[in-house]
């Protein structure tokens, strides 16, 4: 009869672990839900950079089909198009991703 408090299940010690091992499961699921808010954000940010660069890299001069014309009309929407990113070298001072 001595030893017969150690075998006998604590239930209050039980509820006390699993509502900590609750607060941990929400606490992960929080952390991990603001990761694959974070991750979904950066997915969407490098669609967007590939989609750019992809641009700049396999955009055809329009001056070789058009002739002179179409290098003035190239120039002319190359100057109302912003690029904030740009690998010739031709981006316009002063503009952010911002604007």
């Amino acid at each position: 009869m001595t030893f017969d408090f150690l075998f006998r299940p604590n239930h209050t010690a039980y509820l006390r672990r699993a509502a900590a091992l609750l607060e941990e499961a929400q606490m992960a699921r929080i952390e991990h839900q603001a990761a694959a808010e974070h991750h979904s954000a950066l997915a969407r940010m490098y669609a967007e950079r590939v989609r750019r660069l992809e641009n700049e890299l396999y955009r055809q001069p329009q001056g070789a089909a058009h002739g002179a014309a179409g290098l003035a009309a190239e120039a002319g929407s190359a100057d109302e198009r912003p690029q904030l990113y740009s690998l010739d070298g031709s981006r316009k001072p002063g503009l952010t991703s911002a604007s």
